[in-house]
């Protein structure tokens, strides 16, 4: 299974500042690339790598002191445990969907191919695209067209899909690009359709919550000055990033103690999100829209 090259590579595991002997967690570990260079930097130390999608099974790196875990990585803290780990080094988040599954379009990620409208990363999973589409109500298929694609006209494509779908169920990815795409210019169209997937696409997956979970999973892992690394994607994920790193908290409410020191248990590394060089963004076109934040434990 091809990958395409990881985003902001080295500036990830440079942010990890990896001791040999510690012990690190790479929660999206797609086609291997972070990982193998973690791997490379250990020495006696440990890393576990998670991935929901079985098909990432296929770049198992198979090497000593590496373990692959197919599972979603909201679920870190109670895997660790079976694996006897208490506390970890470091914690490697490299948000977004995997290039291989927007590649490969019988899925239903992308707005270039057609394919059933399904966007499950756990293929297990017992929600797909379909049921969102086909079975929510419009005040809530609005709602998450507003909340995770920040459509500013969702009831207008959400009563548009009801009305399309009273017709025939809509089950193709070219299907539901069809009965919206007259609602946006042409010259907007690709970046209307992209926002319009990534909504129904997060929702599907639980994007959000499971991000919410592991980000304050991953807090109470890390031991003293280990680092919490993430690469996001989008605002949604990014804002909640920046609220855990500037403020304590995924809500972004600054809490005090009773002399008035924020209650805080995080340092940001890097003030100025970091984001790709125009030589990266060149290369790599899913560098573009990335935004990179190291944190550690205080």
């Amino acid at each position: 299974m091809e990958y395409h090259n990881p985003v902001l590579l080295n500036e990830c595991i440079e942010g990890l500042n990896i001791k040999p002997t510690g012990i690190y967690v790479d929660v999206t570990f797609g086609g291997g690339g972070h990982s193998a260079l973690i791997l490379q930097k250990l020495k006696g130390g440990k890393l576990y790598a998670f991935d929901q999608d079985e098909k990432a099974n296929e770049n198992d790196l198979k090497k000593e002191g590496f373990k692959l875990i197919n599972a979603n990585f909201r679920k870190i803290k109670n895997f660790l445990r079976m694996e006897g780990v208490k506390k970890i080094d470091g914690l490697l988040a490299d948000l977004g969907v995997s290039s291989h599954q927007f590649d490969e379009g019988k899925r239903g990620f992308s707005i270039r191919f057609n394919g059933d409208l399904d966007m499950r990363m756990n293929t297990l999973s017992p929600l797909s695209a379909k049921e969102v589409v086909n079975k929510y109500s419009e005040e809530d298929l609005a709602n998450v067209l507003y909340n995770y694609g920040e459509l500013t006209n969702s009831r207008k494509i959400a009563a548009e899909i009801v009305r399309s779908r009273e017709n025939h169920p809509i089950t193709t990815t070219n299907e539901l690009i069809a009965c919206v795409s007259h609602l946006v210019p042409e010259k907007k169209k690709n970046q209307f359709l992209a926002r319009l997937f990534q909504a129904i696409r997060i929702e599907v997956n639980d994007e959000i919550g499971a991000l919410e979970e592991m980000l304050n999973n991953a807090v109470d892992l890390l031991d003293k000055n280990g680092r919490l690394v993430v690469l996001s994607y989008h605002s949604l994920e990014d804002r909640m990033v920046k609220n855990l790193f500037k403020k304590g908290n995924i809500e972004g409410v600054l809490e005090k103690d009773f002399f008035g020191n924020p209650n805080k248990v995080l340092k940001e590394i890097n003030r100025k999100v970091i984001i790709a060089s125009d030589n990266e963004i060149a290369n790599n076109s899913r560098a573009r829209s990335a935004k990179l934040r190291i944190a550690e434990k205080i």
